[in-house]
């Protein structure tokens, strides 16, 4: 018979597994220059995979969409 410490472990490891199937996987291409300001994009950032926008841009983009 399983106690409240291993059903709240059990539970806590099946929402983790839940999280981690749900998050986004970035694996397009990267733009090199951002597609709204036309600046150059950085490079640590385009190692990200997906990458459309400056970081300033990619912010507001976000503002914008809530």
């Amino acid at each position: 018979m399983a106690d409240l410490a291993d059903m709240a472990n059990d539970f806590q490891e099946s929402m983790l597994n839940k999280t981690l199937n749900q998050r986004v996987v970035f694996s397009d291409e990267s733009a090199c220059e951002c597609l709204a300001c036309g600046d150059e994009i950085p490079k640590q950032r385009l190692k990200l995979g997906g990458v459309k926008y400056c970081i300033e841009c990619q912010h507001e983009v976000e503002r914008k969409a809530q």
